[in-house]
């Protein structure tokens, strides 16, 4: 008997921590459920960005920087910007790329075609987009604000400059002027630049650009 009682005295200890430790597993799950995640400040942004090695310039709430990317073993110095949404709850970070032709001519249905064909295939929720108020053409991306490590802002950088030079035929303006028409003095000028330095291919800053204006931010 006595050993008979003490086995099933045991079991019952057993049954009890298991239920116990159940109990605590839940309550630190709703626990951990109930800790919001942690949104970068402006100023947080701005000191995850010079942890980074980078020298963004703040306009008003957006920070400009310049960031090299690497395709095809070739050094890409492209101009960035970063913002965090009204709401706090994303961050839109963009690439700035050419301007928008001064003459019609110069843009041809087809390459307008061709880049929002493009955004299908970029993936990683990146996608060309116009900025009406500076004539500028960018590749954007909006992120989640929530628990972002420098790390994870870093390859979101690397991603984003890496799709802008493998698209450079799709967003060069110079590509876009139609077959057979004469070339102007722009797109020839920005042509022979490309060719002079194609390792260092320097898109048009946004350092300068005080007329930008974040109209989707939420």
């Amino acid at each position: 008997m006595t050993n008979v009682w003490t086995r099933t005295t045991g079991l019952t200890c057993c049954g009890m921590l298991l239920v116990l430790a159940m109990g605590l597993g839940v309550a630190n799950s709703a626990q951990a459920a109930d800790v919001p995640a942690r949104q970068l400040t402006n100023e947080d942004l701005g000191n995850l960005l010079r942890g980074l090695g980078l020298k963004p310039v703040i306009e008003e709430s957006r920070y400009d920087f310049q960031f090299k990317a690497m395709h095809k073993e070739e050094e890409w110095e492209l101009s960035m910007s970063a913002v965090i949404s009204q709401n706090g709850k994303s961050i839109w970070v963009m690439a700035w790329l050419d301007e928008l032709p001064q003459s019609a001519n110069d843009v041809s249905r087809l390459a307008l075609l061709r880049l929002l064909s493009e955004n299908d295939r970029l993936g990683n929720g990146k996608f060309f987009a116009y900025i009406a108020s500076n004539r500028r053409f960018v590749m954007q991306r909006v992120i989640n604000n929530e628990n972002l490590s420098a790390q994870e802002f870093r390859t979101i950088l690397e991603d984003l400059g890496f799709s802008v030079a493998e698209t450079y035929p799709a967003w060069n303006s110079a590509n876009w002027k139609p077959s057979g028409a004469p070339a102007t003095e722009s797109a020839a000028s920005n042509e022979s630049s490309t060719k002079a330095s194609p390792q260092r291919r320097a898109v048009n800053s946004a350092a300068n650009e005080s007329k930008f204006q974040q109209n989707r931010t939420n």
